[in-house]
């Protein structure tokens, strides 16, 4: 599973990092509508999109697969808040592999 949060890939870029049955989530974008309906017809690897008033299950279900250890969160680099100009920075430089985290305690 990929989950895009911030739309920054695409489904096509993301295709070939994801297992047979796999599935690309995407939180934006239009045309993400589009290859939902053509995955759920062609079938393999598929992409999710849509809003949904259930997130609240959602995220209970993905809870569960990362206290399972099912699902991997990768994260590059931590700043502190005081630091977030440079997290934008490094984000920016489209080098990151992962996750970039703002510890705002």
């Amino acid at each position: 599973m990929i989950f895009d949060t911030v739309g920054k890939s695409s489904f096509a870029h993301c295709k070939c990092s994801l297992k047979e049955n796999g599935c690309y989530i995407p939180t934006v974008g239009l045309a993400n509508s589009f290859w939902s309906r053509w995955t759920r017809i062609v079938g393999g690897k598929r992409v999710i999109a849509g809003m949904s008033i259930h997130k609240t299950k959602l995220l209970e279900f993905l809870r569960e697969l990362i206290d399972d250890g099912k699902l991997q969160i990768i994260i590059d680099r931590c700043y502190p808040l005081k630091d977030i100009a440079e997290a934008h920075r490094y984000v920016d430089t489209g080098r990151k592999r992962g996750n970039v985290v703002i510890d705002v305690i």
